[in-house]
């Protein structure tokens, strides 16, 4: 047999040849190529990443652990788990971790969903819920959103008895809503125990202090929760992939059934390990995203630019043809994210960057957004960045 032809890929099972792929945020270097720019004149608010890059500590332990690199990683995390098992206050036993917070949700689609069986989640919320469930050969129920996020009555009225897995993510992604804890806890305490409960806190860390809440404290009172979290936000470790799933014993000895054998890297548990400690690190990252999340905000509504409040490190603004004018904003060399995907085809996704790379995104969302309402396409030749008078990059 010489390859896979259309009779090979016919016989791949129906769900799986359903599925659309996950398409991340373009990388710099991609653009780079296809307008010719310069990738040092490009600037990503497109991923959610960090962007002071990662925790200094972080850093160092990363780059020492690049020594043993010819050696496996410890398979069981050990060190990494202790550290968290001391932070959160819970067994070791009660942590898997993952190759990113995405590993951990598969995990979870792949031990509890199966043919016949149905997960439940929002719509707008974050696309590996629906890919996961697919991929495990479930049926996936979206339920309509409440201004933009979860319907927390309307998720429980779909529960069916066929419903294995419910996905909540806390602030949600792509839309930054949030729902109180006190709500979500009462939501848990109506769900039958058969049904695993998912809360992504992928953006915790960017809550306000005073809205912040230890929900692994809950694990002892819900059994069928499981709390997914990541260190490729707030920590700046996004390019290293490691996540963590926090649950019951029993749901965690499932998980570590299905993930695979060493699925987070030696560099990556090192640099998760001396994470933890960067307090001061983590607390910049949260106060930078404050500021830039003020500017955004005002920025966009001095355009008249309607915005939805985010707890997250990223903003969704309503500019109308959202695909025309990212498209636009690419010549310029800023990179956001269309989420037509999500079912939002008026709203580009921003992360939020340093205070002079949301200027520069400001500023050429002011040119492209005046430009085309007098029906005029810029080219990139005259979009190319260059620097103004005030030491920032502006288009033309």
């Amino acid at each position: 047999m010489k390859g896979c032809d259309t009779t090979c890929i016919g016989l791949a099972p129906k769900h799986v040849r359903a599925i659309a792929p996950y398409q991340p945020g373009k990388p710099i270097s991609e653009l780079a190529r296809e307008l010719g720019l310069n990738e040092p004149d490009i600037i990503k608010l497109a991923s959610n990443e960090n962007p002071l890059g990662p925790s200094p500590l972080a850093l160092a332990a990363a780059q020492d652990a690049l020594h043993d690199m010819a050696l496996y990683p410890d398979g069981a995390g050990f060190a990494l788990k202790a550290k968290l098992s001391a932070k959160l206050r819970v067994a070791a036993s009660q942590i898997v971790l993952g190759n990113g917070s995405n590993d951990v949700l598969d995990m979870a689609a792949r031990a509890f969903l199966t043919g016949g069986t149905s997960s439940v989640y929002a719509q707008h919320a974050f696309a590996v819920y629906p890919i996961a469930t697919q991929t495990a050969g479930a049926q996936g129920i979206a339920v309509a959103a409440k201004a933009y996020g979860h319907d927390l009555a309307a998720m429980r009225a779909a529960i069916r008895d066929d419903t294995r897995v419910l996905w909540i993510a806390n602030p949600n992604n792509p839309t930054g809503t949030f729902l109180p804890w006190s709500e979500i806890e009462a939501f848990l305490s109506s769900v039958p125990p058969q049904v695993l409960v998912v809360l992504d806190e992928a953006y915790g860390e960017y809550l306000p202090p005073a809205e912040r809440c230890d929900t692994a404290a809950w694990l002892v009172r819900f059994p069928n929760l499981l709390i997914s979290r990541t260190f490729s936000k707030a920590y700046g470790l996004a390019g290293l992939r490691v996540g963590y799933g926090l649950g019951s014993t029993a749901v965690i000895d499932l998980l570590n059934r299905v993930r695979h054998p060493f699925n987070v890297n030696a560099l990556a548990l090192a640099a998760a390990e001396a994470a933890l400690d960067d307090v001061e690190f983590l607390a910049r990252s949260y106060a930078l995203n404050t500021a830039g999340m003020a500017q955004l905000v005002a920025g966009l509504a001095a355009m008249n630019i309607e915005t939805v409040p985010s707890k997250g490190n990223f903003l969704l603004a309503k500019v109308g043809d959202a695909a025309r004018i990212n498209t636009e904003l690419l010549k310029c060399g800023v990179i956001v994210r269309p989420v037509a995907n999500y079912g939002l085809p008026e709203f580009l996704r921003v992360s939020v960057g340093l205070a002079g790379q949301n200027a520069r995104f400001l500023d050429a969302l002011s040119v492209v957004v005046a430009a085309l309402s007098e029906g005029v396409s810029l080219g990139t030749a005259a979009l190319q960045p260059r620097p103004d008078p005030g030491g920032r990059k502006a288009c033309l």
